[in-house]
């Protein structure tokens, strides 16, 4: 270990289970340093983070090869991973059908309390330690701002304030390194505010600590040099398995300039050509679709009149009225935990509480006999929570996620055609993963998991397109696709976009009416016609 340093690599690897992710690694980071690590995806920089947190391996080369830190085991990673890991976790451990209610499940409260003593998530009936009564005055549980969310089921929370919650307990765990991997993906602005305080908060400590044994420190990894601190002083970057820069933010910054000015250049040429490839898809996959007559211009597909939806106490849609009708395309918007989520799980069937409310879909009343198929063989979906479920199907290669599509299923339980097969591998090309249609799901990185789920959700052309935070972990190149392939999707007619986001630099030209969500206001929602200049 070389003096100030706090980590140190030389002439190491990464790898794990599968094999070498990143043969050549050089490194250094040295007390008063902050690090953002950043990638495209698939390029490496997830491997790395997971790397020094202890998840993957990092070996010597040869004998010349050095790797050590300051940090040993003491390191927390908070991610879009971790936070899907969370999920599943409370979902393989609710009760609801042995005791006859819903399980609430752990609260953020009982959560965070599992690293001050507490215990763990399956013994979460014993009872919480002292500290517990009074979490809601320690300064770690305010500079996250989950204060009011301490007593709610994890599985009632938001994804950002699952997010917000996981950052609490990462930084009561006295953990010495803590590794925020995009943070910022999915937040409303006064996430975006609480979490840049606290970074700017702890960044600040470690900058100003002249000492090689910090008591926190935080490296930040992101999909897309996009909202950085600007407490950040050196950046990272891994491109196809290797490092591509590393260097000060301003150098960074500069290189940025000269790329994306020379990007620009193309940019226009590579969209034509990537919609004109995606419309002869389309075309040449005509039978696997989902074949939507577009004559009635009027068609219902979403109504609900004076929609009540909470729990306990907790109310998250009240007097709701809705109607989307075929080709209109709408941008759903509004702070973490007002409802969007739960508004569109009443359109796909995943919350119960759609029997006991007036809502229709595709002019039929839910509860009157139709199943969840009939339901779902019209739409397309991606969220956070869909993108959870299928995490959890294992061995699932990306040729059989595509055909699946097609299916209506996650996974594929099905003999593959030729066709099938054929179109599948048109799609894969389309989205940048021409002959990797063998390898794993589960092998990818979040952000190229997204991806392929987008482009699932698109194959059949379905009546509905639910985006839930779409570009949630995407790199700049993946998410300029798939806003294009999104755009390119609501201009053919036979499909109408649900499309929410808290980036409005993500909003689509195509989306001209903006529902709105307003938590603790009456009405507790606005419908806006949009303009440009919304």
């Amino acid at each position: 270990m070389k003096e100030n340093s706090l980590i140190y690599i030389n002439n190491c690897r990464v790898q794990d289970l599968h094999g070498t992710k990143i043969p050549s690694l050089d490194w250094e980071m040295r007390a008063g340093e902050a690090w953002l690590v950043i990638g495209p995806n698939g390029g490496g920089k997830a491997d790395f983070l997971r790397a020094l947190a202890g998840e993957k391996q990092i070996l010597a080369n040869d004998s010349t090869g050095d790797y050590s830190s300051l940090f040993k085991n003491s390191v927390e990673i908070v991610s879009l991973e971790r936070a899907a890991s969370l999920i599943q976790e409370e979902r393989d451990l609710d009760e609801s059908e042995y005791i006859n209610k819903i399980d609430e499940g752990r609260t953020g409260r009982r959560f965070i309390c599992e690293v001050l003593g507490g215990p763990d998530a399956k013994h979460r009936h014993l009872p919480l330690p002292a500290i517990a009564e009074r979490l809601e005055t320690l300064p770690e549980v305010k500079l996250c701002g989950v204060e009011k969310i301490l007593d709610r089921g994890l599985k009632f929370m938001s994804t950002g304030e699952i997010r917000r919650t996981l950052l609490c307990r990462a930084l009561l765990s006295g953990k010495k390194l803590l590794i925020l991997s995009d943070p910022f993906a999915g937040l409303d602005a006064q996430s975006r505010t609480i979490l840049l305080e606290f970074f700017a908060t702890i960044v600040g400590k470690q900058k100003n600590s002249a000492s090689n044994d910090p008591r926190t420190t935080i490296i930040l990894g992101m999909e897309r040099y996009h909202e950085i601190p600007d407490t950040i002083t050196n950046v990272l970057e891994f491109a196809d398995g290797k490092i591509s820069f590393c260097g000060t933010k301003a150098e960074y910054e500069k290189l940025i300039s000269e790329r994306e000015a020379e990007k620009s250049k193309s940019r226009e040429k590579e969209r034509n050509e990537f919609i004109s490839e995606l419309k002869k898809i389309q075309s040449e996959t005509e039978v696997l679709q989902n074949q939507n007559a577009v004559s009635d211009a009027n068609e219902s597909l979403v109504k609900m009149s004076n929609v009540n939806v909470g729990w306990d106490d907790h109310r998250v849609l009240v007097d709701f009225n809705w109607e989307v009708k075929r080709g209109e395309h709408w941008l759903i918007r509004g702070p973490n935990g007002s409802g969007k989520t739960t508004l569109l799980e009443l359109i796909t069937g995943d919350n119960h509480q759609v029997f006991c409310n007036d809502v229709w879909i595709y002019g039929r009343k839910r509860g009157t006999g139709e199943t969840i198929w009939d339901i779902k063989k019209n739409l397309g979906i991606v969220s956070y929570r869909w993108h959870v479920e299928y995490r959890m199907v294992g061995g699932t290669d990306l040729e059989s996620v595509i055909i699946s599509g097609f299916k209506d299923s996650i996974g594929l339980y099905e003999q593959k055609t030729d066709v099938e097969i054929q179109a599948a591998r048109l799609w894969l090309k389309l989205g940048g993963f021409e002959g990797r249609e063998h390898e794993n799901f589960g092998s990818l990185s979040y952000g190229e998991q997204r991806a392929i789920l987008i482009l699932r959700a698109a194959v059949k052309s379905p009546k509905v397109l639910i985006l839930d935070e779409p570009c949630h972990g995407l790199d700049e190149n993946y998410r300029q696709k798939i806003l294009d392939l999104i755009e390119t999707v609501a201009e053919t007619g036979t499909t109408t976009i649900l499309h929410v986001t808290h980036d409005p630099s993500e909003a689509l030209p195509c989306e001209k009416h903006i529902l709105e969500l307003k938590p603790k206001e009456t009405p507790m929602y606005q419908i806006i016609a949009r303009t440009d200049a919304s």
